[in-house]
């Protein structure tokens, strides 16, 4: 599967904007010295890739019902996610029971996840199931239901059912937006339905989630920090998002 790459001009364009709300293309240009036409080519290939949006005079974010397509997903802070994951991992013991839903942080938790043994793994994720089933000692249990086409992810309410009957020890999970004050945000109502289940049948739950997430618009509130015990992330996040997770008792693990 093609994976897009993006060059730091093109990372801290994005973030130019999302600080902003709205850039024109000259703007840009100044902000980052260079010309006009360099700007263009860069937000056709980030348009292209869902990752802002085009409008008369300028760019702005993608809309609240929009998510990026899972190519772009994976193409995007790969380092960060690859720098959590293995963070994450360093706290599932072996022999541990998990959750693990769609996305594609948790795609790299998996993979980190080889170097534990003796793992019981729950997962609506086929691209998980098949990665986790071919390591001797674990046992992978694959949620039934619909399979989306675009991911290999499985929603529905016989994947709802599925997870009803188990207690684990750990529930990762992954998300699309951070809002200031603490609310998870996520695009699919059915994929939070999901997550909101893993979270009432997990003993502990694990967020892996990069600092790009903060600030993003998503359509569907999944829950808070409040349902979190612990955020792994590529950051410090802000002073007042900081301040909200001291309140809800949520811990932060920053990959380093």
């Amino acid at each position: 599967m093609t994976q897009l790459s993006l060059n730091r001009r093109q990372h801290e364009l994005i973030e130019s904007v999302r600080r902003q709300g709205f850039a024109t293309v000259e703007a840009l240009a100044v902000t980052f010295e260079v010309t006009a036409q360099t700007i263009r080519r860069d937000l056709v290939t980030l348009c292209q890739a869902g990752l802002l949006r085009r409008y008369h005079g300028g760019v702005s974010l993608p809309l609240s019902t929009e998510n990026l397509t899972y190519q772009a997903r994976t193409g995007l802070q790969q380092q960060e996610k690859l720098r959590i994951a293995a963070l994450l991992a360093e706290h599932i013991p072996d022999g541990a029971s998990l959750f693990i839903n769609l996305g594609t942080t948790n795609e790299c938790v998996a993979r980190a996840l080889l170097a534990r043994r003796d793992l019981r793994i729950i997962t609506n994720n086929l691209n998980v199931a098949i990665m986790l089933s071919s390591q001797p000692g674990f046992e992978v249990i694959v949620a039934g239901g619909v399979v989306r086409g675009r991911d290999h992810g499985v929603t529905g309410e016989a994947t709802i059912d599925l997870i009803r009957q188990f207690k684990v020890d750990y529930g990762i999970i992954g998300i699309s937006g951070i809002e200031a004050d603490g609310s998870l945000m996520d695009y699919d109502f059915h994929e939070v339905r999901v997550a909101q289940t893993i979270i009432q049948h997990s003993r502990q739950i694990y967020l892996a989630a990069d600092t790009s997430k903060i600030g993003r618009k998503a359509l569907v509130r999944l829950g808070s920090f409040a349902d979190i015990d612990a955020w792994f992330t590529d950051a410090a996040p802000p002073a007042e998002l900081q301040a909200e997770l001291a309140q809800l008792g949520a811990q932060v693990h920053v990959a380093s």
